[in-house]
């Protein structure tokens, strides 16, 4: 009997790796790599390049946890490069950009490869957009090198941690990385089929999820494995970064410091606007804080409003008005 018990329990995991497998390759088929690559250390880092740099600086996307640079292309890049040199980038792990020696966790080190980046594009000074935990990284990055940073924009951003995190992220809590890869090759693709229906809303909330968004927006990829472990890694790696980063926030209030400018949907289901936005102004008095109507996914259900909280943080950063 237990060897029979035994027996169906591989089956059952030799099915479900096989179908996660099955089903990573299609999206990759369907979505393949739509930019450059570029080596940096620690990271070979997947972007997308648009418009040339003009008056102002070139504006940079950082896309949030269990995202892809395709957050932004929905609906923003090309719009914005329109104006000017618009860099949307892959953060290490995610999309189709790797961590070449298993580390580049850490949001500082995340920072540094992007940086590295910018030096190999001959960027400048840039704006940095960050979304969600790009906001994150993009604060990390500002207080990492400020000579770098004409202005921080940051969409819904993370900007404090103190251990909650909404349910729908329960399953990214994994320590160990030999159980994150196999969860993330058997049961990860599974269970979110499975549970699509009440993850959606949390994330979109209270506005509705595109139509498009699982081919236009990228939503395909987060089929794949390596988006489960490059996420569960990331959220892994918050409880020690953060408090460093809030710790170095009143380096922002200095006279060369970057403008900021943030922006909050009131209903958003995955961060608290007043904790995450309100919060973070009244800790950096300098930041021009913005609160519309809708959720946390902003880039893709209201590209128009971002589009034109993006021109206003670039004209602020010093492009001509």
């Amino acid at each position: 009997m237990i060897v029979f018990a035994c027996c169906i329990v591989v089956v059952l995991i030799a099915g479900c790796a096989w179908f996660t497998n099955r089903l990573a390759r299609a999206a990759e088929q369907r979505l393949p790599p739509v930019g450059r690559f570029a080596d940096v250390p620690g990271a070979r880092l997947h972007y997308l390049d648009r418009g040339e740099l003009r008056d102002g600086p070139a504006i940079v996307m950082l896309h949030g946890l269990a995202g892809q640079l395709h957050n932004f292309a929905y609906g923003l890049v090309d719009d914005l490069a329109r104006d000017t040199r618009v860099i949307a980038v892959d953060r290490p792990g995610s999309g189709y950009s790797v961590r070449t020696d298993g580390g580049v966790r850490s949001l500082f080190e995340q920072a540094d490869a992007v940086e590295a980046l910018c030096r190999q594009l001959e960027l400048g000074r840039v704006l940095l957009v960050g979304h969600s935990l790009g906001g994150a990284l993009s604060l990390a990055f500002a207080l990492r090198h400020p000579q770098r940073v004409a202005g921080l924009a940051l969409i819904a951003p993370l900007t404090t941690f103190s251990g909650a995190m909404p349910a729908v992220f329960a399953r990214l809590r994994i320590r160990s990385d030999a159980m994150r890869r196999f969860f993330a090759a058997v049961l990860a693709t599974p269970l979110l089929i499975l549970n699509r229906d009440r993850i959606m809303p949390q994330i979109f909330g209270p506005e509705s999820v595109p139509s498009d968004y699982p081919l236009r927006a990228g939503g395909l990829l987060s089929l794949r494995p390596s988006q489960f472990v490059a996420a569960s890694q990331d959220l892994g790696a918050l409880p020690e970064v953060m408090p460093v980063i809030e710790r170095r926030y009143d380096e922002l209030l200095e006279a060369d410091a970057p403008p900021i400018s943030i922006i909050y949907g009131r209903g958003d289901r995955i961060l608290d606007p007043i904790l995450q936005g309100e919060g973070f102004a009244s800790r950096v008095p300098r930041t021009r804080l913005v609160m519309i109507d809708g959720g946390h996914m902003l880039p893709v259900t209201q590209p128009r409003v971002c589009a034109q909280f993006l021109r206003e943080a670039w004209q602020r950063a010093g492009a001509p008005s």
